[in-house]
């Protein structure tokens, strides 16, 4: 099994927000969070109407979020799509 060469751009961060920073912004709902664990955004996933987690992956690079859902702790890499 290949380990994901993105994982070296894991920091240690603090959340940006308690909720998707973006919709708090903007006044739009979300489904699920997620946390970049490069630096520390907290955006809406995938199933959200407006994936600012996603969105903020393709403007920064920045490779690995994990879920910020209680009691999940899954990784994900939007380069490879697939879990880290």
């Amino acid at each position: 099994m290949m380990v994901d060469p993105h994982l070296a751009a894991i920091r240690d961060v603090e959340p940006s927000a308690d909720g998707c920073e973006d919709c708090l912004r903007l006044g739009t709902p979300w489904l699920h969070l997620r946390l970049c664990l490069t630096c520390g955004h907290v955006g809406c996933c995938d199933s959200s109407p407006m994936r600012h987690a996603r969105g903020h992956f393709h403007v920064t690079d920045h490779p690995i979020v994990q879920s910020f859902e209680p009691g999940e702790d899954w990784r994900w890499c939007y380069v490879h799509e697939a879990l880290a």
